[in-house]
């Protein structure tokens, strides 16, 4: 571990020496990418600073235990060596997830669908209210929500609701969330108090730039038609809504949230790269040829990577094993009470796929 963190921080120390260069100031890509190199390797730099800072303190605390007669410095050296221990503890594991590598999407803005599965009208309700607890979070995060597209279901809620978020690392914080998640509680039009078990689908897609998927034009077939269902006055006036087809693939979006057709074109292709740079990229990883379908399965009751549970006030990730009982602060949008064990549950695992 050691030899890796002298080879990052002697790449921090060049990139520092050519971010003085006149020559890369004046080429604006190259120094873009130096600057966001530099961001990268920072962290795990002066934690290693700081690790070697500690063991150089802790070896000198040992050394006045050893060799010191006088029992107040003793104790104080007693002292200082606890915490100092306690401190080299807390930078290893630090350092050993910082060294981890790196998912490439994790600084990239997402596309989050989600779609009502098994469970009817109750399934459409609380794909909204989960569409508005991520919105929530979001917020709380300091990013920016877009609303791409919704279909609304028969009752209130959505069918299928699809919007842009963007932010400081947003794939990197919500990337666990794709999958089935359940919900238990007793509809408002259940008369004999019983508990129904509804399901949505989450998929949560990097947002891809034309640069990473390349689409031959002639494969793609656009459409536009009249917007359906509430919206302003010309919203459903005129052909503003665009249905894009990726003929090779047939996967299809549509976009009718905004009154020009020029806009909603635009968020369709954007959900469209973002859908297939997913496909390209769950390929690689496992050979298959649709990622979205690996993400959220079929909507079944029983592919369900998270049960809400609102007459018991609890939360289950099933992939983790971990029960919480905020479901109202996570409905409200603190989805860090779940999120965040989510998260280092799989660091843990990768750190033991990595041997350490």
């Amino acid at each position: 571990m050691f030899d890796k963190l002298i080879e990052v921080e002697s790449r921090y120390e060049q990139v520092n020496l050519e971010l003085q260069n006149p020559e890369v100031t004046q080429d604006q890509k190259r120094y873009r990418g130096l600057m966001k190199e530099l961001a990268d390797l920072q962290p795990v730099v002066l934690a290693f600073r700081r690790f070697r800072s500690v063991e150089q303190q802790i070896r000198d605390n040992k050394t006045i235990l050893e060799n010191e007669s006088d029992d107040d410095l003793r104790q104080l050296a007693k002292e200082d060596l606890n915490q100092l221990t306690d401190e080299h503890e807390r930078l290893s594991s630090e350092i050993k997830l910082l060294l981890l590598p790196k998912d490439p999407n994790d600084d990239k803005n997402i596309i989050l669908e989600i779609r009502s599965g098994a469970g009817g009208d109750e399934a459409s309700l609380f794909a909204s209210e989960l569409f508005t607890a991520y919105t929530h979070y979001a917020n709380s995060q300091g990013w920016k929500v877009d609303l791409m597209s919704a279909s609304e279901g028969n009752a209130g809620g959505f069918r299928e609701v699809i919007a842009s978020i963007s932010g400081d690392k947003v794939f990197s914080k919500l990337k666990f969330e794709s999958g089935v998640h359940r919900v238990q509680r007793v509809p408002k039009t259940e008369t004999q108090g019983r508990i129904h078990t509804s399901t949505v689908t989450v998929a949560v897609l990097p947002e891809a730039e034309e640069i990473d998927v390349q689409i031959n034009p002639n494969d793609l077939k656009i459409d536009v038609f009249r917007s359906g269902g509430a919206g302003g006055q010309s919203v459903n006036t005129t052909d503003s809504a665009v249905r894009v087809t990726h003929l090779p693939t047939t996967t299809v979006v549509i976009c009718q949230d905004e009154k020009s057709q020029i806009k909603n074109k635009s968020k369709a292709l954007k959900v469209l790269y973002s859908r297939l740079l997913a496909a390209e990229q769950e390929k690689a990883i496992k050979n298959a040829s649709d990622a979205r379908l690996a993400q959220i399965g079929t909507g079944d009751r029983s592919e369900r990577i998270r049960t809400y549970n609102f007459p018991q006030s609890r939360i289950t990730d099933h992939r983790i094993g971990v029960t919480i009982h905020q479901l109202d602060q996570v409905m409200g949008g603190a989805f860090e009470y779940i999120i965040d064990p989510v998260i280092a549950y799989f660091q843990a695992e990768q750190l033991k796929n990595q041997g350490v």
